[in-house]
């Protein structure tokens, strides 16, 4: 294991168990970890640095949603329907819509719920705390901020952060469906029991969904759900939790590619 990825998965809060000569060699400052992430180029399948889980058989099951689809064919012309949307009534109390931000040809596309306050105001999904977790979940699997495409459900700040009523839904999530096909990834890993329910269309609790390979839309990309970053730091005893998910993911992804191959 490297210095860096012990550093990110310190940063989860995820006791990693190693021999005390290794720990003397891997031991760097939060900066010296920092600072290395800037300068090296991480791989995207690393080393299992706790005991293998065993898995729930992947679903068969294809999810799908009942809503119009959305024709507009460039990246702009999502970008600039979003911008200029009015669909809901959403639209009258946000700051600015929250598009996503990413690798517009990433393997990983990372679906979240809505925006919070800090994301209305820079106008960028997941910053702030929950970004920096979420960066850090990220990181621990070897996969930057920039190489995978982040986005939500809703574009639109809902008031007060509550829940997405199922209209504004509705509204919403053809775009998303069009960033979707749009990117065309390898893997969707949604965060958070909002998230997961309506991109899977469903009512099962989260621990529930967790642990099994879902399929959505058409082409029945493979979807993995975890715990959102925000329910993380509220809870941080579910970080373990949430380090199997990852893990589960990255198994998935590399299933596939080795599948591809």
């Amino acid at each position: 294991m490297n210095s860096w990825q012990l550093h990110y998965l310190r940063a989860m809060d995820i006791d990693v168990w190693q021999r005390r000569e290794v720990v003397q060699q891997l031991t760097v400052s939060s900066a010296d970890a920092v600072a290395a992430e800037q300068k090296v180029v991480l791989p995207v399948a690393l080393g299992n640095p706790i005991e293998p889980v065993s898995r729930d058989t992947v679903s068969d099951s294809v999810e799908t949603h009942q809503v119009a689809p959305v024709t507009l064919e460039s990246w702009s012309d999502v970008e600039t329907a979003v911008r200029n949307c009015t669909r809901c009534a959403l639209h009258s109390s946000r700051t600015q819509t929250v598009f996503g931000v990413g690798n517009r040809e990433a393997e990983w596309m990372i679906i979240g719920e809505a925006p919070g306050a800090d994301e209305d105001r820079q106008g960028e999904p997941f910053v702030g705390r929950a970004g920096q977790l979420l960066n850090a979940m990220l990181l621990a699997i070897g996969l930057r901020r920039e190489q995978v495409f982040i986005a939500n459900i809703l574009k639109c700040r809902p008031p007060d952060n509550r829940d997405p009523k199922p209209n504004e839904v509705s509204c919403c999530m053809p775009y998303l469906q069009r960033q979707i096909d749009l990117i065309n990834p390898r893997i969707i890993l949604c965060v958070g029991r909002i998230a997961a329910q309506n991109l899977l269309s469903t009512d099962t609790p989260i621990g529930k969904l967790r642990g099994t390979v879902h399929r959505f839309g058409a082409q029945q990309r493979p979807v993995v759900v975890t715990y959102h970053p925000a329910y993380l730091l509220r809870s941080p005893g579910e970080k373990r939790k949430a380090w199997i998910d990852l893990q589960f993911a990255l198994q998935t992804f590399t299933s596939l590619q080795s599948f591809v191959s």
